[in-house]
């Protein structure tokens, strides 16, 4: 489908399906049925663009795969090899903050703006259309250009590696707390506040399918280990140590997760949502000092849900450990 206006810029569009693509009979559960011909119509004229679009799934977003991430970041190369200025990306918001990274990963240089909405069509105070339009003025946007994957909804125009999905139900659930929005769209206008620097380029080959399995475990009180000793025997290429505070595990952890790092990078993150994983502070058994000297990698102000498609990515890469280390302290140094 192509919407056609002689003068304006193009923009391409590719749809994963979610809730802003879910329907269903009044009262009853709703799933993801909806197209791009349903979904924006009428809004490139709005947005004073021209759609270049690609329905690519209708599936709730838990079902969303690096795979199709990948495919979505090739649709949108070719589409820019063709004069496309900037990508809206929708999808699902239940995993759209670590889709969004990934696209940060994957695509092209070049705006690509991911949304979807916290409430279906057809329902009181449905935020969907309105989404809709403001990603595709942003993706059209020429500040824009620079600033790799973006994040819109509710007008707020975040950075794809500091958004997080903090709410289950309120329309205003996405929110950047180690930064803040770069900007919002107010009475059409795009409005650009703040600038992150472009992420560091990928060590090795372009990541392709597929991508090694890489686990996530979150730390809590009185933890006993046995879901960290169970990873050895499970065969992931990596981990993400999600730790409590500032990067800190119990200390009946630490000999386990040093036998981990001989079998692949480990990466530590911290479960607060917001702050950089310390480095010089706790030097007690399980604290970061200790943690880090051991050979656990420092996810910086990355959540551990962004640092684990990091180093999916980066393993696809062929990145060695130390490599992934130097790209983990580069995206902190800025």
């Amino acid at each position: 489908m192509t919407a056609t206006a002689a003068d304006a810029p193009r923009v391409v569009v590719v749809t994963l399906g979610g809730t802003i693509a879910s329907a269903g009979p009044a009262g009853a559960p709703v799933h993801p049925t909806l197209g791009a011909r349903e979904l924006f119509d009428g809004l490139a004229a709005a947005a004073g663009v021209s759609l270049e679009v690609h329905d690519l799934a209708r599936v709730p977003s838990v079902e969303v795969t690096l795979a199709d991430l990948a495919a979505v970041a090739e649709r949108i190369g070719a589409a820019r090899d063709h004069g496309a200025v900037g990508a809206v990306v929708v999808t699902g918001t239940d995993t759209l903050e670590e889709a969004a990274f990934a696209l940060d990963l994957l695509a092209p240089p070049g705006p690509v703006v991911v949304t979807g909405a916290m409430r279906p069509p057809g329902v009181p105070g449905s935020d969907g259309a309105a989404n809709l339009l403001a990603a595709l003025r942003v993706a059209a946007a020429p500040g824009a250009a620079d600033l790799g994957a973006l994040v819109v909804l509710g007008d707020q125009i975040h950075a794809a590696r500091y958004v997080r999905k903090y709410h289950t139900a309120s329309p205003a659930s996405f929110t950047s707390p180690s930064l803040g929005p770069l900007g919002e769209v107010v009475e059409g206008r795009v409005r650009l506040r703040a600038r992150v620097p472009a992420l560091p380029g990928l060590p090795g080959r372009h990541p392709e399918p597929p991508f090694p399995p890489v686990a996530l475990v979150s730390i809590s009180l009185d933890d006993d280990g046995r879901v960290v000793r169970a990873l050895g025997d499970l065969g992931h290429a990596g981990v993400v140590v999600e730790g409590v505070g500032g990067g800190h595990v119990p200390q009946v952890l630490v000999s386990v997760l040093a036998d981990l790092v001989e079998r692949g990078p480990v990466v530590l993150a911290s479960r607060t949502g917001a702050g950089p994983v310390l480095t010089s502070t706790y030097g007690y058994p399980g604290g970061e000092v200790d943690l880090l000297s051991r050979g656990l990698i420092p996810a910086g102000s990355l959540d551990a849900r962004h640092a684990r498609v990091a180093l999916r990515v980066l393993l696809a890469a062929g990145a060695s450990r130390a490599q992934v280390a130097a790209w983990f302290a580069a995206v902190e140094a800025g």
